[in-house]
């Protein structure tokens, strides 16, 4: 039974900011950080736990000392560590693009596809992202649209405001747009399919690959599924919002204004990435937490309280 924070693992792609520097203290020598891994054990970067008689170790070396145990009862279906938990800061546009169901990635690539969540941190006035076609295509024209780079004009723009939520099943055609910075709940999976990306180079200065002929397997050639928008419900001294379930992965937004006490039953472990506020969480151990943490509480760990005034994102499996 443990509580501790993560240290991300930083990614510097050419469309990201310094936002999660700026505003949200991560310490990374990156001139441009697009992507914090907050939870991660992905071989292409782990996060790394950053106190308490572990800290140091990865979050899978963590795991494989203590046991796959203090993931919980869900995480038992897993072969791997089940989910991916990032912040993204898109300075500029991401590439259209789209990923693979579990069958698919599992059979080409060797790994989990990749559904996902996007919880909309922050946002610029006036910004949008791509959210799946504005109706139905069919495979000919998607590919011909490709060639021609007229994929956009059957697109669906979306503007967003702080607080929107996307549910991104796999096969769904995506980017997040200019001016946005988002928390990503995903499949452990890193696993991309470019379909279009503005004519960019990357940092070699020649053009970023594209994977039109695996995306064309993949996408689907439709409108994207709504998901339902839930009611934020007073739990007493703490609201929580339902923002996404799936069998892979179960979020909330969680605002506490003093005291909230919570429970990991051994089903899952929880994960809080803190968006807002500080405060401390009291387990066996007092850890503090601020703007921009990432913490894991294991499946086995039992109640626990968060004093403070803040709002975070909890997700268990």
């Amino acid at each position: 039974m443990a509580v501790f924070k993560l240290a991300p693992a930083f990614k510097d792609y050419i469309w990201g900011g310094t936002k999660l520097r700026d505003v949200y203290g991560k310490d990374c020598d990156f001139e441009k950080i697009a992507e914090s891994w907050e939870l991660s054990c992905h071989k292409d970067g782990n996060s790394v736990v950053a106190d308490g008689g572990d800290k140091g170790l990865t979050l899978s070396q963590y795991i494989e000392k203590h046991g796959k145990e203090i993931l919980g009862v869900n995480c038992d279906k897993f072969e791997n560590f089940p989910i991916l938990i990032k912040l993204i800061d898109a300075k500029d546009n991401l590439s259209v693009q789209v990923h693979p169901d579990n069958e698919y990635a599992m059979r080409v690539e060797g790994e989990y596809g990749k559904t996902e969540m996007w919880y909309i941190v922050d946002c610029d006035e006036g910004a949008t992202l791509l959210y799946g076609f504005d109706k139905e295509i069919s495979k000919e024209e998607f590919a011909q649209r490709i060639a021609d780079n007229t994929l956009l004009e059957v697109t669906n723009a979306v503007p967003v405001k702080k607080g929107d939520v996307f549910f991104i099943e796999a096969g769904t055609l995506h980017a997040i747009g200019k001016g946005i910075l988002i928390a990503e709940i995903q499949q452990n999976s890193n696993t991309t399919y470019r379909i279009y990306d503005y004519g960019r180079v990357g940092n070699d200065g020649k053009p970023r690959e594209l994977h039109v002929e695996k995306a064309k397997d993949v996408t689907n050639l439709g409108p994207a599924k709504a998901y339902p928008e839930t009611p934020v419900e007073d739990m007493g001294n703490y609201t929580r919002k339902l923002l996404s379930s799936c069998e892979y992965f179960t979020t909330y937004a969680v605002e506490v204004n003093d005291r909230a006490v919570l429970e990991t039953d051994g089903m899952s472990f929880h994960s809080l990435l803190i968006l807002e506020g500080e405060g401390e969480i009291f387990g066996d151990d007092i850890v503090k937490f601020k703007k921009g943490d990432s913490i894991f509480i294991t499946a086995d760990n039992g109640k626990y309280a968060i004093d403070g005034d803040c709002k975070f994102v909890l997700t268990k499996v």
